[in-house]
């Protein structure tokens, strides 16, 4: 039989977490916030403390709880509020880009285009 550890690196995608524990979810949240549910599991699963001294049915029963609070997370609220991602934790998602810069970056495209 395989072990739950080797199950679960057969999963790739947040729909095969949520169908593999069992989690009913809307297919527009998982869509919209797929990444964000994952990465949130991840840290949920990463601060969870006592899962190395948990069996298998234990440890199910917790990664499927883990699950179901970071999938709930993007229920109530959004990327931007839970900020899961870099980019949402700076400047409260909003990036700062010169304007000399993007002009920089235009040139150099518009000088490898008549180049190339």
């Amino acid at each position: 039989m395989d072990s739950l550890t080797q199950r679960l690196k057969a999963l790739s995608s947040a729909e095969d977490f949520l169908h593999f524990f069992g989690v009913p979810f809307e297919e527009r949240t998982v869509h919209v916030n797929r990444l964000h549910i994952l990465k949130r599991f991840y840290q949920y699963l990463h601060k969870a403390e006592g899962l190395s001294g948990l069996d298998e049915v234990e440890l199910f029963r917790r990664y499927r709880e883990l699950l179901v609070q970071a999938y709930q997370d993007f229920v109530h609220s959004t990327p931007a509020k839970e900020k899961v991602f870099k980019v949402f934790q700076d400047a409260n998602g909003t990036q700062h880009v010169q304007l000399s810069s993007l002009r920089d970056s235009l040139a150099e495209r518009r000088a490898a285009r008549a180049a190339g």
